[in-house]
């Protein structure tokens, strides 16, 4: 005979689906030699990639001093 499955409360309801949004925050699915796999997200600020943020907002003082010489935009650039 097959085993009767027990409905979950609601508390059990909440702290599941709680914990699938954090799961999703956490973590992606890409796929790798033909297989589905989670891995971590990368870093983000404010929903942008951290070198996009930093080439968009840090002045070229900073930049000098961080050793970022290739993101100071010159008058070559443009």
């Amino acid at each position: 005979m097959a085993k009767v499955k027990k409905k979950l409360t609601a508390a059990q309801k909440r702290a599941r689906k709680k914990a699938k949004a954090e799961r999703q925050k956490k973590y992606m699915w890409i796929f790798i030699n033909g297989k589905q796999v989670r891995v971590k997200r990368p870093p983000t600020i404010d929903g942008m990639d951290v070198d996009e943020y930093i080439r968009n907002n840090a002045d070229p003082i900073w930049l000098h001093q961080n050793e970022m010489w290739e993101y100071i935009k010159t008058d070559d650039d443009e």
